[in-house]
């Protein structure tokens, strides 16, 4: 197989593959989470200020008070990171030029100089974030194999990316190829790692605040 022939297979069975397992994977864990269901509280609401699932999906998106001085690569890397990438994902014209072709959805995107800034500072920003893990003894005793996997499949297509823009270290057919390859491992491991608290992460925030709230703890 040749580089041409790698791309083309890329960009068609290997993406309708990896889009069908991500589709099914995303919808089977959804399905597991809300088919667990509740027990109604049957207690009596107590109000109080500040107390709900709003409030706690706000509060816990900003770092606890002390925490940002104490960690600050983990919050300022960690925001850096994930602000960034969702930049690079959904404002650069091609990416948002392959959503629309799946989805029919299309939005303006931003000046390739500004995404090529994004995803410096992504990158960057992943990389101190690895290195903090790596030298806290506490954060590399309970960090798992999974972590680093999907520090890794994360990080990759971000790379792969860029340097495909940049025409950098391999012919550009070639790194296209590889970026397309290294987004389909992302998709279909996303569903199954934890990375998949980008669809949870304010839902469960969001149950729990408003668990906490009819109680009358603010959290």
């Amino acid at each position: 197989m040749n580089e041409l022939q790698f791309l083309t297979w890329v960009r068609g069975p290997g993406l309708d593959i990896a889009v069908g397992i991500f589709l099914l994977g995303v919808v089977w864990r959804l399905f597991e989470i809300y088919s667990l269901g509740r027990k109604k509280d049957l207690s009596a609401p107590r109000h109080a200020s500040g107390a709900s699932g709003l409030h706690t999906v706000f509060r816990r998106s900003l770092p606890p008070p002390g925490m940002l001085k104490r960690s600050p690569v983990s919050y300022i890397g960690g925001y850096l990171f994930h602000i960034g990438l969702a930049v690079v994902v959904f404002l650069f014209a091609p990416h948002i030029l392959l959503i629309s072709n799946l989805t029919g959805l299309s939005w303006p995107g931003l000046p390739s100089q500004f995404i090529d800034l994004a995803a410096v500072v992504t990158m960057a920003a992943m990389v101190a974030v690895l290195v903090d893990r790596f030298i806290k003894p506490a954060k590399r005793f309970l960090s798992t194999f999974e972590d680093w996997f999907t520090w890794a499949a994360t990080f990759l297509p971000v790379l792969t990316g860029w340097m495909a823009v940049q025409h950098l270290l391999l012919p550009y057919t070639t790194m296209l190829a590889l970026h397309i390859l290294s987004v389909e491992i992302l998709l279909v491991v996303l569903p199954f790692t934890k990375l998949f608290h980008a669809f949870t992460l304010f839902g469960s925030r969001w149950y729990n605040g408003r668990a906490n709230g009819h109680r009358g703890v603010p959290v």
